[in-house]
């Protein structure tokens, strides 16, 4: 089985966080895939529980249990499972060593999207070679597939709309997924170009990993996925999904976004209750104001056509009462997708 055929039932590991952010992965299959139906949770910290107990706009129905011996005897044999997490330095805890084992040990394929290949760790070397495999997805292309930027993205006459954040893991893929979702309900050929792991997992047909991708290749890999998609499914609107930031110092990559895509417009992701950047309290820098950014963004060359807000650590109320704020400073459609549609923001985009 190559890598662009694999789909299925799955499972998703958690280590303990499918309650956290770092979780953002396992958060977004359940919500959405078309690659994988996902049966189950594997958190031996969380057991016990419904997976829509922890996110958010998940369908009810998906057990929570302590590990995948559990899963099976319970209800029956997955296909994969999924490390569903993000982890310090991409690496596998040792921790979780034992469970990895088990999914293996038990003939259940493991799908990798840390930044560390599993398939290169000695402590899983005895359990394959069997029936069960170790997908690895976040490595770079074979160099005879990588593409450099030529300019062909001048040729796109769909729209081109990326949605950035103001920090990284600010939710701009679930963002992304529902205006791709709303457009296409309102009658518009919309598609989500993705440009994470989870975004390939959750179906995505055209992307790329962007950190695995040799950085010299980012703009034409960019271009390629985005006239691909045009040319091939002659789609009204191409949707890219941002990574990290503009101005977070570990992932400055916004501009890159804007430029390479030569973008008609951009939605920009803000979390109201984040002052520092996700991980860098100690560092100096602050997130900058959101009107500050939206400058910035003009200075690289196009537009903020919407607002959209994460209530990460804000109780609706205040949520509400900042969206309120900002929409009175500005005259760009404000709102809180997880809990409003996209409509004031798809009419900007459709009026371009």
């Amino acid at each position: 089985m190559d890598q662009a055929h694999i789909s299925g039932t799955a499972v998703i590991i958690t280590g303990g966080l499918i309650h956290e952010s770092h979780a953002k992965t396992a958060h977004g299959l359940l919500r959405s895939s078309k690659r994988f139906k996902i049966l189950g949770i594997i958190d031996d910290k969380n057991a016990g529980l419904d997976a829509s107990y922890f996110v958010e706009d998940t369908p009810e129905g998906i057990p929570v249990v302590q590990s995948i011996d559990v899963f099976i005897s319970t209800y029956g044999m997955p296909e994969f499972a999924i490390i569903g997490m993000a982890t310090k330095g991409g690496l596998l805890p040792k921790e979780l060593y034992e469970s990895i084992q088990n999914v293996l040990k038990n003939g259940v394929h493991l799908v990798n999207g840390l930044h560390e290949p599993l398939n290169d760790l000695d402590e899983l070397q005895p359990f394959l070679g069997g029936a069960a495999k170790i997908f690895d997805i976040r490595k770079p292309k074979p160099f005879k597939d990588l593409h450099f930027w030529q300019g062909k993205i001048a040729q796109i006459t769909a729209l081109k709309i990326a949605v950035l954040g103001m920090d990284c893991a600010v939710g701009k893929r679930t963002t992304s997924r529902f205006l791709e979702e709303q457009l296409n309900m309102q009658g518009y050929l919309a598609e989500m170009i993705y440009t994470g792991q989870t975004g390939w997992m959750q179906g995505a047909d055209y992307g790329l990993l962007f950190d695995a991708t040799p950085n010299d290749f980012i703009p034409g890999e960019l271009e390629h996925a985005l006239y691909s998609c045009w040319k091939e499914k002659e789609v009204d609107i191409l949707i890219v999904e941002g990574q990290s930031s503009l101005r977070n110092p570990s992932g400055p990559c916004g501009s890159e976004f804007i430029i390479s895509c030569d973008l008609d417009g951009v939605v920009l992701q803000h979390v109201p209750s984040r002052k520092k950047y996700s991980g860098f309290d100690q560092y100096h820098t602050y997130i900058p104001d959101v009107l500050d950014e939206v400058d910035l963004i003009k200075h690289l060359g196009t537009q903020v056509l919407g607002i959209t807000l994460n209530g990460e650590g804000t109780e609706a109320k205040q949520l509400t009462k900042y969206r309120d704020a900002l929409a009175r400073k500005t005259s760009i459609p404000v709102v809180i997708p997880m809990i409003e549609n996209m409509d004031p923001i798809i009419s900007n985009i459709l009026n371009q």
